[in-house]
């Protein structure tokens, strides 16, 4: 290429070039007019805007302001009548308060003329007590010269005047409402006995308690005794019984506190006997069956009474202790026996009472069982009896009925009371009990001494087997208001000194006489 071509070219570049400035010059300048144009209209319009906003804004300006006027206004009139009725109020409770105080000050001033007129009152009647006083004490001076009584003798003399009032009112009471309970609840007792007692039909001939072995021979009284007395010992020291052998023909008698060891003594003897071998070995072989043979009894007859009264579930050990009541007696009477006609009795008379009858049972048929072992370990049979129910978990109830059954405490509910009764009724019943000449003769002794020792009474006789004691009284010491209260005492006193079956009929008897003679 030839170089004015590329000077050419060079040229036309450069005025290229030259033509794109000047042209992007003019195109720049006419836009920055245009912007400045721009900016000016902007400038002139939010000159516009901030003149009509700001001529607005005087305008509400104006506009609040004036409301603001009319609220303070409003409020201002609002308030001031708000003052006006408070002021009126007040003004108004004033005139209350000043019409009170007005009315106070009148009460005050009439309170005050009523406490003057009270003291000048006080005044006059203390002077009239005074004098009234003077007039007693002469009045009293003026008595006791009358009377010839001082005034502590006077007034001993009302009080015991007053006291037999109060006595004559009291043995009237007691006698009314004694009267009142009779007729109300000696029919129902009487027939809820009877009806126990019926239905209760139980054995009447007593026990003996003495254990005779009969034998075959009297030369069997020998061979009893042994060479040198051993076989006799043998059997004392392995039964832990007396034997008796003395000149009764064909009989010999086993003694022994303990009734089980002495049936124990009786079983082996009468073994030996119908074996006819008879040395110390053989003996003791006889006493150890005769002691199966009564364990054996014992529990059986404990199982029987449970089943002829009913009561079940009852300890093993209780079953075992309740048997051994077989073999004990109590005034001829066999505790098993007693025991099981006890739980009937009192079980019949539960039913009629509507009350539980299986645990009155219960409570009857174990109300002596401490007779069991008396003889083993101290104590009463009561509290011992009581001790083994409450070790064998017996019911509370029970408990109590046991512990009670002799009046040692207090009965807590109505089956130990019944069980009371049952056991009087058991033991009172005729053909139950015997007791000797002497016990009975020292009974009877003893209960005419105790009601013979009351002042007022004259006489005192024990009859009807000493279910019944007759007070012959002196009418001069004993009034007919002194004659209840004097039972009651009497009887009280028997009950807590004298032991007696049944009961005891206390009958106080004054005889007032009269006697003159026509001439």
């Amino acid at each position: 290429m030839e170089w004015y071509h590329i000077l050419y070219i060079v040229i036309g570049v450069l005025v290229g070039v030259i033509l794109g400035i000047l042209g992007g010059m003019a195109i720049y300048k006419a836009k920055h007019k245009d912007a400045e144009e721009k900016i000016r209209n902007a400038d002139n319009e939010a000159i516009r805007i901030y003149n009509e906003r700001i001529s607005s804004g005087e305008s509400r300006k104006k506009e609040m302001l004036l409301e603001a006027k009319d609220e303070i206004h409003k409020l201002r009139t609002e308030h001031e009548k708000e003052m006006k009725e408070r002021k009126a109020e007040i003004s108004k409770q004033e005139r209350r308060l000043q019409q009170k105080e007005d009315t106070l000050d009148k009460k005050s001033d009439a309170y005050e003329r009523k406490e003057e007129d009270l003291n000048r009152k006080l005044a006059k009647v203390t002077e009239t007590q005074a004098a009234a006083e003077e007039i007693k004490k002469q009045q009293l001076e003026t008595l006791e010269k009358i009377s010839g009584l001082t005034q502590e003798q006077a007034k001993q003399y009302l009080l015991e005047s007053i006291e037999e009032e109060v006595r004559h009112d009291a043995a009237m009471k007691i006698k009314e409402i004694e009267a009142e309970l009779k007729d109300q609840a000696e029919d129902k007792a009487r027939e809820v006995i009877s009806t126990a007692i019926q239905r209760c039909a139980a054995d009447h001939a007593a026990e003996v308690t003495v254990s005779v072995v009969a034998l075959p021979n009297d030369e069997m009284k020998g061979r009893i005794i042994g060479r040198e007395g051993r076989n006799i010992r043998t059997l004392e020291t392995i039964t832990g019984v007396d034997l008796i052998i003395d000149d009764t023909p064909e009989a010999i008698t086993v003694s022994s506190f303990d009734p089980v060891r002495r049936e124990i003594a009786r079983l082996a003897l009468e073994k030996l006997i119908a074996d006819g071998r008879i040395h110390p070995t053989r003996i003791e072989d006889m006493v150890e069956k005769a002691k199966k043979e009564v364990d054996r009894t014992i529990r059986e007859e404990g199982e029987r009474a449970c089943y002829e009264t009913g009561v079940h579930n009852l300890n093993p050990e209780l079953v075992k202790i309740l048997g051994r009541q077989k073999y004990r007696t109590s005034y001829g009477q066999n505790v098993l026996n007693h025991s099981i006609e006890v739980a009937h009795i009192a079980g019949l008379m539960a039913s009629e009472l509507g009350i539980d009858a299986a645990l009155a049972k219960r409570a009857g048929l174990l109300h002596d069982l401490g007779k069991s072992i008396d003889h083993e370990v101290e104590g009463s049979h009561v509290q011992l009896g009581a001790d083994l129910v409450r070790k064998y978990k017996e019911n509370p109830v029970v408990v109590n009925a046991v512990e009670a059954h002799h009046g040692d405490v207090e009965p807590k509910t109505i089956i130990a009371v019944l069980v009371q009764a049952a056991d009087a009724i058991s033991a009172a019943r005729p053909g139950a009990r015997r007791e000797n000449v002497e016990n009975y003769i020292r009974r009877l002794q003893k209960l005419e001494e105790l009601t013979g020792s009351y002042p007022g009474v004259d006489k005192a006789f024990a009859i009807q087997a000493g279910r019944e004691v007759r007070i012959m009284v002196k009418p001069e010491v004993v009034t007919e208001d002194n004659m209840i209260i004097l039972a009651r005492d009497i009887a009280k006193k028997i009950e807590s000194e004298l032991e007696y079956p049944g009961q005891i009929k206390v009958n106080v008897i004054r005889e007032t006489k009269a006697v003159e003679f026509a001439k």
